[in-house]
C-alpha cells in the first residue's frame, strides 16, 4: 500500500514540476502578471475617479502603488510554488530558495513602505527629520541586496551531497518528500483563497506567509526524522537539522518589526553560508582520509 502510494505521489508531483517549469508556463505566468499590473492601475484610476465603486476594497485601489504589490504579492506565490518543487531536490537548495523568497518579500516591504510616505517635501528632507517609512525603505532594500550577496557566495560553494547512506533506499526517501510537497502545494492553494475571501469580504490585505513557513518547519522536521532511517552519520543530521533552524529564522524575520525582520534575515543568510563553508570543509577532509585509507 504503502510503495503504491509513493509510486502515484511521484507520477503526480512530477507531472506538476514538469508543467510549472516549462517555458511555456513562464510565458502565461509572466503574461498574468502584466495583465494585473494593468487592471489593478486601470482599476485604481476608475476609483480615485469615482466612476468604479467596489466598497472595502476602493481604499487598497485608491493607492497608485496598491497596482505594483499586488503582482508582486502574486510574483511570490509563484515563487513559492517553485519552492516546493525543489524540497525533493536538495535540503540545501530548498533553504536557499528560502531565502530568495525573503529578500523578495523585503522587496515587495520596501514598496509597500514607499506607499506609505505621504506630504513629503524632499528639498527638505535630511536624516534628522526622515519619516519612518523611508528608515523602512532604506533597511528593505539594503537588507535584500545583503541576503543577495551572501546567497551568490552560498551557492557558489554549495556541494550537493547524498543524504542517505549508499544502502539506504534512496528512492524511497525521495518518493517521501515528493509525497510531502503535494501536501504543501494542496495546502499552499487552500491559503491564498483563504486569503483572498478575507480580502474581499473584509477588505484586510494580508497575504500568510507566515502561516506557509510555519509548514514548512513542520516539513522540514519531518523529512528529517525520516531521512533518520538512511543515515545516522552526525555530520549529516548536523546540517540537515541546522537548515531547519534556518528555516525558524527565516519564519521569525517575518513576525518581528521592521529593521528587526531585516536583522534576522541578514543573520541567517550568514549563517547558511558559514554552515554550508564549514560543511564542505569536514566533507572535503572526510574525502581525502577515505581515498588515504584506501
Amino acid at each position: 500500500m504503502l510503495t503504491k502510494t509513493l509510486n502515484l505521489s511521484e507520477k503526480v508531483f512530477d507531472k506538476l514540476r514538469d508543467a510549472y517549469e516549462n517555458r511555456t508556463t513562464n510565458k502565461y505566468i509572466s503574461f498574468f502578471l502584466v495583465i494585473l499590473f494593468l487592471s489593478t492601475a486601470f482599476m485604481g484610476f476608475l476609483v480615485n475617479y469615482g466612476i468604479l465603486d467596489l466598497g472595502v476594497l476602493n481604499t487598497y485601489l485608491a493607492n497608485p502603488l496598491f497596482s505594483i504589490e499586488v503582482p508582486f504579492v502574486a510574483l511570490l506565490m509563484f515563487e513559492i510554488f517553485s519552492l516546493i518543487f525543489v524540497i525533493p531536490k536538495s535540503v540545501s537548495k530548498s533553504v536557499g530558495k528560502q531565502l530568495e523568497l525573503l529578500s523578495l518579500i523585503f522587496i515587495r516591504g520596501a514598496f509597500k513602505e514607499f506607499s506609505h510616505i505621504k506630504n513629503v517635501n524632499l528639498s527638505d528632507l535630511n536624516f534628522a527629520n526622515a519619516p519612518e517609512p523611508i528608515w523602512n525603505m532604506v533597511f528593505y532594500a539594503f537588507g535584500s541586496l545583503i541576503i543577495f550577496i551572501l546567497l551568490g557566495f552560498t551557492n557558489r560553494m554549495r556541494k550537493h551531497t547524498p543524504f542517505e547512506n549508499a544502502d539506504g533506499d534512496a528512492h524511497t526517501f525521495y518518493q517521501s518528500k515528493k509525497l510531502l510537497s503535494i501536501f504543501l502545494i494542496i495546502a499552499f492553494i487552500f491559503i491564498i483563497i483563504e486569503d483572498f475571501v478575507v480580502l474581499i469580504t473584509t477588505g484586510s490585505y494580508q497575504p500568510s506567509f507566515q502561516t506557509f513557513y510555519t509548514m514548512l518547519i513542520f516539513s522540514d522536521i519531518l523529512i528529517l526524522l525520516i531521512a533518520l532511517r538512511y543515515s545516522m552519520d552526525y555530520y549529516r543530521i548536523f546540517r540537515y537539522s541546522a537548515f531547519v533552524v534556518a528555516t525558524i529564522f527565516i519564519r521569525l524575520a517575518l513576525s518581528v518589526e521592521p529593521f528587526y525582520n531585516v536583522l534576522i534575515g541578514i543573520f541567517t543568510a550568514v549563517f547558511v553560508m558559514l554552515l554550508t563553508l564549514v560543511y564542505n570543509y569536514f566533507l572535503n577532509r572526510e574525502s581525502k582520509e577515505t581515498k588515504m585509507s584506501s
